[in-house]
């Protein structure tokens, strides 16, 4: 159940605010570690800003729908959600300069793969990948430790989707007024598939996002389900409790409303300056990287016991990954 698992205890937050302090924390700290020794004005020059790299992550959530939305075979929306509860977490305790959002997207939506039991192996998984396939494969399998360690190895994730088959199954049994629920799904699954785009989840339970959801959907179709609300759903909750619930669906709708793509030349202004200030220990296609890459191999070489391999390489994908292809 939601309300004992490890998404409501660890990973969900109080508000918006609380959320850009860890992420202005991350960010100052990778610029503090890396930018020790450059003046300040030279840091903000050369470094991204907090409110740089959050643009920077929206335009790959987009990435990210996209790539799910074309994955064959058809991907359920269970690994979606998941797939996106595991990026927007990596990236509120790690920076984008530090793990390259397409190095982190690939593992995030494997890993989401794995753990809803949507069984692709790892050679179907990078068929969905242009350029070197077996390259992608190699770095996808090498994040994935890095990804569940920042992640806390909390894995199992609640979605809204359960919510919203029981909410229009009680719809269809108690609510009279409604005919053909049915219709709300279009409806619903837009709905949802920009609740994604926001930090919606981070914040909310499922059965909240569901209902804003179907509350959206019966808007459109011109229905009005207050009553339902009231006087069926929540006949016996407090009205302070009933209150919370309504500013939390009005929150919920407001932040699927404000969901907007970023300005292109804006995201590649910033892709450039990510290119030059990204952690160089991080990146597979740097020098220091592929160095360090060559001495643990040869550690690996070398005889010796207890060792444990998939400990030693997480740090990165390359670029050959692209989270736009189809």
């Amino acid at each position: 159940m939601f309300s004992t698992s490890s998404q409501r205890k660890f990973w969900t937050f109080n508000d918006e605010s609380e959320l850009a302090r860890h992420r202005e924390k991350h960010n100052l700290e990778f610029i503090s570690k890396h930018g020790h020794h450059i003046d300040e004005y030279q840091r903000y020059n050369f470094f991204l800003s907090p409110d740089e790299e959050r643009l920077l992550l929206k335009q790959y959530e987009l990435h990210l729908k996209e790539f799910c939305k074309r994955f064959a075979p058809p991907m359920p929306k269970g690994v979606v959600g998941t797939a996106f509860h595991y990026f927007k977490r990596f990236y509120l305790y790690n920076s984008s300069m530090d793990y390259h959002p397409k190095e982190i997207l690939a593992t995030c939506v494997y890993l989401a793969c794995k753990v809803e039991e949507f069984n692709v192996s790892i050679g179907q998984f990078v068929a969905n990948i242009k350029g070197d396939r077996e390259k992608a494969s190699d770095i996808i399998l090498n994040n994935e430790l890095l990804l569940m360690q920042q992640l806390n190895y909390h894995l199992t994730i609640h979605n809204p989707f359960r919510p919203v088959e029981g909410f229009l199954i009680d719809i269809k049994t108690r609510c009279s007024t409604l005919a053909n629920p049915e219709r709300l799904r279009g409806g619903i699954d837009e709905f949802l598939e920009k609740v994604f785009l926001t930090d919606a989840c981070l914040l909310y339970a499922p059965s909240q996002i569901a209902l804003a959801a179907v509350l959206h959907a019966a808007s459109k179709e011109q229905e009005n389900l207050d009553s339902y609300v009231t006087d069926m759903l929540f006949r016996d909750a407090g009205s302070d409790k009933l209150a919370i619930l309504i500013e939390a669906v009005r929150k919920i709708r407001s932040m699927v409303k404000m969901v907007e793509s970023p300005a292109r030349e804006r995201v590649r202004i910033i892709e450039k300056k990510l290119d030059r200030c990204r952690n160089e220990e991080n990146n597979p296609d740097s020098e220091i990287y592929k160095r360090r890459m060559r001495e643990l191999l040869d550690e690996d070489d070398m005889p010796h016991s207890g060792s444990n391999r998939m400990s030693l390489d997480t740090s990165g994908i390359s670029q050959v990954l692209s989270p736009s292809v189809s």
